[in-house]
């Protein structure tokens, strides 16, 4: 077993990979907190998280660090967490397959062989390579990575979607022509995070695309005849529906504002339009599956500018504990094909918002749940007895667009990706599942600093768990060509809700 993974080990490179704060149980508490509550019996046990956030109340207030250059987001989620060393931090030996060819691009060593589409666009990613996940169990982490907190948490269970925070942040600046919602997600299954406690208007509009567009947005009784009961309905209760709260409750006004939204989608030709592709487009994309159809919407979507501002697309096929090397090729030639295109189209087209290109306004991140196991049964550097990978938590996650410099890795693992060896950046640390929520959040101008006092169990609602604090941090040295130039990085006005 490598001496870096044992619990007890401490040494000049796992000293930074030890955070005063863990990922799993928040601030660390002192000797005195532990007595005190182990004194107070089980009585203790529910007062230990009081005592954590009076932890984190002591400390000075950190303010947000803003990058706000990007306007949109695409959040890829790779279900089944790919391997790591054979993807974006890749680690050849005896072990890696001669056609993955692998290409140097800056600081980038890349599998060109195994993803050639993405691989003409290494310069245009960001890497962060120091990631490690808080559990290696699917359902636990793809939850945590959608809102950026311990799911068992209590806030965790009524936490909305990191896609809802940010379709709430850009609600006030929608135009009257833009009838789409804000989060779009595709082919997430039973994956997809919801609004939480937010307002249902900010829940995902969970979808999949196909090339004749969505099928819901007509009436089977016709326009005319739709159009007619819709009135008919607006007539019956329109005494309900004036200025000022409903009389029947809030759910009554969710309904409403559901009905209000999807009626403004129904029988218009840009929406429709939108959800239409060619079978020129979709077989550059990478033919008739749903990760390239997607990733087809996503560009009309951004394009189109009705109002869609994060849009999330789920990957799966990488939980590869077994002949990895026949297993990895399907969703790396899905993720290939669809996200490198996507990239290629969105660099060639003109923004929305006065500068730059669809790229230049829109963030794209890659990411999975966590990493693959790096070494074989016996401790040495390659794969299990099943020629494949099992859970780990050293991971990673790519960025593009949004104003990341690209070509660039922000931190190293040890030789054989075993281990984190530089984190990288300004923290000197790994980074973190909620690092990573904050860094979207800075991107996109967002204050990811946030206390929200409208949740329902009146504790404060915080975008990222303890990050006013100083916790959790963006990872901006993404955005910065050198070290020199992270001194430049000054905050921005946080956007307001």
């Amino acid at each position: 077993m490598d001496k870096h993974l044992h619990p007890d080990h401490s040494c000049e490179v796992c000293k930074p990979m030890r955070p005063a704060n863990s990922a799993l149980w928040g601030p660390t508490l002192g000797r005195r907190d532990f007595f005190q509550i182990a004194g107070m019996g089980l009585a203790g046990y529910f007062l230990a998280p009081n005592l954590a956030a009076q932890a984190y109340a002591d400390t000075t207030a950190v303010g947000p660090q803003l990058i706000g250059r990007a306007k949109n987001c695409i959040f890829v989620f790779l279900n089944g967490a790919p391997s790591h060393v054979d993807t974006f931090d890749l680690k050849v030996g005896s072990w890696t397959p001669a056609d993955f060819t692998p290409e140097q691009t800056g600081d980038i060593l890349f599998p060109k062989g195994l993803m050639p589409t993405l691989g003409q666009h290494v310069n245009k990613m960001g890497i962060v390579r120091s990631l490690r996940a808080p559990a290696l169990a699917h359902g636990l982490q793809q939850t945590w990575v959608q809102i950026a907190r311990s799911p068992a948490s209590a806030l965790g269970k009524i936490a909305p979607n990191i896609g809802s925070v940010v379709a709430l942040e850009f609600e006030a600046q929608r135009k009257p022509n833009q009838k789409l919602p804000g989060f779009i997600s595709f082919n997430t299954g039973g994956n997809i995070v919801g609004q939480g406690y937010f307002s249902p208007r900010f829940t995902p509009f969970d979808t999949n695309a196909a090339s004749g567009g969505l099928t819901n947005l007509s009436n089977p009784a016709g326009q005319v005849n739709f159009e007619r009961r819709y009135q008919m309905l607006l007539e019956v209760d329109g005494a309900l529906r004036g200025a000022g709260p409903s009389p029947l409750g809030g759910d009554v006004e969710s309904m409403d504002d559901f009905y209000t939204q999807s009626r403004s989608m129904m029988y218009n030709p840009e929406v429709d339009a939108v959800f239409k592709f060619s079978a020129a487009d979709q077989s550059r994309y990478g033919g008739n599956n749903g990760f390239a159809n997607a990733c087809v919407v996503a560009r009309n979507l951004l394009k189109a500018n009705l109002g869609t501002r994060y849009i999330q697309i789920n990957l799966g096929g990488w939980d590869n504990h077994a002949n990895i090397y026949t297993a990895i090729r399907n969703p790396a030639r899905n993720l290939d094909l669809g996200l490198g295109n996507l990239i290629t189209d969105l660099a060639a087209s003109p923004g929305n918002y006065g500068g730059g290109t669809l790229l230049d306004e829109t963030l794209i991140v890659v990411m999975g749940e966590f990493g693959r196991t790096v070494r074989s049964r016996n401790g040495q550097p390659g794969l299990n007895d099943q020629a494949g990978r099992d859970h780990y938590f050293n991971h990673f996650t790519m960025f593009a667009g949004g104003g990341i410099v690209g070509g660039r890795a922000i931190g190293s693992t040890t030789a054989d990706g075993s281990a984190v060896l530089n984190p990288g950046w300004s923290q000197n640390r790994p980074a973190a599942n909620e690092d990573i929520a904050a860094t979207i959040y800075s991107a996109l101008g967002i204050d990811y600093t946030t206390i929200r006092r409208d949740d329902p169990l009146q504790r404060g609602f915080e975008y990222v768990p303890f990050a006013a604090q100083g916790a959790w941090y963006p990872v901006n040295e993404l955005f910065a060509r050198t070290v020199s130039d992270k001194k430049k990085i000054q905050p921005r006005p946080a956007r307001k809700s």
